[in-house]
Parts: C-alpha cells; sequence; structure tokens
C-alpha cells in the first residue's frame, strides 16, 4: 500500500516508479545459482529488473524486531554472484513500517546493514520509519501528510544521487 501509494502520487515528475513483487522468489540456495546463470526464471526477472533501474526504494514491514524474511531473501538473492550483485552501487531509499510507535527502526537498521555489506548507496537522510502505520492507511493509501511529505523528501534525495541521463 506504501509503495503504490509513492509510484501513484508521491515520485517526483521525472521520475517512475515501478513495483515489483517478491511472490515468486524461492528461498535462497546457493546451488540453485552459482554463477548466477541457473538463477531460478523468477530471480533472473528480478535482477534484469533491478540492473535496468537508475535507483530502488526497498520498504519492509518490522517482523520479530527485523526486516522481513522475504525481503532478506531477495536481497540475498540480489546481492549474489558474490563480487557481481546487480545492487552494487545503486542509490536506494529504505523505509520500514510497523504498528508500533517505533515504526520498524530495527527492521530500518537491519535492513540498511545489509545493503551496506553489498554495497549500495544509500540515501542516509531521512531515515524513513513510519510508526502507526494502520492508522495511517485508509483505503489502500497511505494518507498521513506528514508520513508523505517525509517520503517526498527521501525521493527527492534518491532522485538527486541518481545522475542525470
Amino acid at each position: 500500500m506504501i509503495l503504490r501509494t509513492i509510484s501513484e502520487e508521491l515520485v517526483p515528475v521525472d521520475t517512475r516508479l515501478v513495483v515489483h513483487s517478491l511472490h515468486e522468489i524461492p528461498l535462497y540456495n546457493e546451488d540453485l545459482d552459482g554463477d548466477g546463470a541457473k538463477a531460478p526464471e523468477a530471480v533472473r526477472r528480478l535482477r534484469q529488473a533491478v540492473l535496468e533501474a537508475d535507483g530502488l526504494v526497498i520498504g519492509s514491514p518490522e517482523y520479530n524486531h527485523g526486516m522481513s524474511g522475504v525481503m532478506k531473501n531477495a536481497l540475498d538473492w540480489l546481492s549474489r554472484p558474490h563480487g557481481q550483485s546487480v545492487l552494487k552501487a545503486k542509490p536506494v531509499l529504505t523505509f520500514t513500517a510497523s504498528p508500533a510507535f517505533t515504526g520498524g527502526v530495527r527492521a530500518q537498521q537491519q535492513l540498511n546493514e545489509t545493503l551496506w555489506a553489498i554495497p549500495v548507496e544509500l540515501v542516509r537522510y531521512p531515515q524513513i520509519v513510519i510508526g502507526g502505520v494502520g492508522s495511517k492507511i485508509a483505503q489502500g493509501r497511505l494518507v498521513d501528510d506528514a508520513v508523505r511529505q517525509f517520503l517526498e523528501k527521501g525521493l527527492l534525495e534518491l532522485r538527486a544521487m541518481i545522475p542525470q541521463l
């Protein structure tokens, strides 16, 4: 819902955000990947989309004080083959969301730590954590003005990190 709102309502006018589902990505298994040529089709499609992107917006809920397992799994696939990650040096804006007042701050730290290890070029400020997320969503859209403005600021920072085409 947050990514949909970002892609449809909040991205800068000269920017397009394509939302990719992670539902088809299998559990990471290096034996299925090797040099990258043997990766499952869903992984190859995701890697290609990331390769073609000028920058990324990555969002995760917080589950049990960390990012979602689905997100970690996708990042494991995208970080390989070692030294050849399609994420390497990509500008990335991250956000997390939680029903708790902390907004997923622990997931944000874990997500950013994983991305630093790849390494990507993270938008350092603002760090976007959305607390009490349930009250900020209505009819499938992010409606909280303060959060929307914070996200817009992050998107502008991300856009500034992307070289002119």
